[in-house]
């Protein structure tokens, strides 16, 4: 991964570079962004830039040896920690940790801004919780003691550390705030509340925003040919996440607007007849198409919000979606929007755990019905 291969980011990767080149880039840094950012990919491009024999001015030469291996995820000094789940149950650890870290490497050539899910989905484990192991601590110690193969530089880079066994994060602590020489810690997280006050004190946070809609917007014209109005239309679903952005383009296109409305009239009417059979049809989409239902439903809640503080002139809502806005934001109040974005939040977190989508979208619908009406 490369800089240029990164749409906007341009303040983040600037700083990036000018701490490589005045030689005052901390040990221990902690790319922090929300669900969508493009943290993971910004730190794949820092490392290929820190490993580059021939760096640029603003990025690595990207045709050195270094580059090279760093493109295809294999440069010696540079170590990947990642979640996952033993899903063969293989008793070799060995072998297991190969086969799962050549399925990474293709992950990441594949699935360049890819998620936690899509990585799970991708080595066949959604259906077990993936964590990082409690003997990966001792792994990531044996690793560091050695010296670089080739490269001035160590990496160690662990991605989703929140999923670390609480041992694996604890023993891990002493050779964080104290790393051999020339070697870098690259702790990639959505979830900072959840890591152990210890290891935030222990790093720099480099904060990855969302992309803005003009830079996703420019990225899917200049890499999928796509029709305008459909383009629009993925770019503000999207709401700055690349990677839903391009599962967007890979499904056909929805209809979630209608659905969506004889939802929430269902649940203003408290209609339960119907909201049973919706909860019927909700169970047969697929996990993708139930995920952007929900946020499908939280971006209205947002246009909602926008249109009952008057702020007209930055909301995305046009034609129907419009229509249905200045309707709905008649019945529902600030509280109501706040409530009914936690529910769908809560919701969307029971369905990634594989939770029973009838069933989910039935409580999440008599739920929505009490609380706007």
């Amino acid at each position: 991964m490369m800089f240029s291969s990164i749409p906007g980011l341009k303040e983040v990767k600037a700083m990036l570079i000018d701490s490589v080149k005045s030689n005052h880039n901390a040990h221990a840094q902690l790319f922090l962004g929300k669900e969508g950012a493009l943290n993971l990919p910004l730190a794949l491009a820092y490392t290929t830039f820190l490993h580059c024999q021939n760096k640029g001015d603003t990025d690595a030469c990207g045709i050195c040896a270094a580059c090279s291996k760093s493109l295809k995820f294999i440069h010696p000094d540079t170590n990947f920690v990642f979640p996952l789940s033993n899903i063969k149950g293989d008793k070799d650890a060995d072998r297991f940790k190969a086969e799962m870290l050549k399925s990474w490497r293709q992950f990441l050539i594949e699935q360049p801004f890819g998620k936690l899910d899509d990585w799970t989905n991708y080595y066949g484990g959604e259906d077990k919780q993936a964590i990082i192991s409690r003997e990966e601590s001792r792994e990531i110690i044996r690793s560091l003691s050695l010296k670089p193969f080739e490269s001035r530089f160590k990496v160690m880079l662990i991605w989703q550390p929140e999923f670390m066994h609480p041992s694996a994060a604890n023993g891990i602590l002493k050779i964080l705030e104290e790393p051999p020489s020339n070697t870098f810690f690259f702790l990639i997280t959505n979830a900072a509340e959840r890591l152990l006050p210890t290891i935030l004190s222990r790093t720099q946070i480099i904060q990855v925003p969302l992309l803005s809609d003009p830079e996703v917007n420019e990225f899917l014209e200049n890499k999928r040919d796509l029709e305008e109005t459909r383009r629009r239309k993925i770019v503000q679903q999207a709401e700055g996440d690349l990677n839903f952005a391009l599962n967007l383009i890979d499904q056909e296109e929805d209809n979630n607007q209608e659905i969506f409305t004889d939802w929430m009239r269902s649940c203003f009417k408290k209609d339960y007849a119907r909201l049973l059979g919706l909860s019927d049809n909700f169970h047969e989409l697929d996990k993708m198409s139930q995920r952007n239902l929900l946020h499908y439903g939280q971006s209205m809640m947002r246009e909602t919000l926008l249109h009952r503080a008057g702020a007209t002139e930055i909301n995305r809502a046009t034609g129907n979606e419009l229509k249905f806005i200045q309707d709905f934001s008649k019945v529902m109040t600030t509280s109501k929007i706040e409530r009914t974005n936690h529910l769908m939040n809560e919701a969307a977190y029971h369905l990634e755990r594989n939770g029973s989508a009838k069933m989910i979208f039935m409580d999440l619908s008599l739920q929505l019905s009490a609380v706007i009406k």
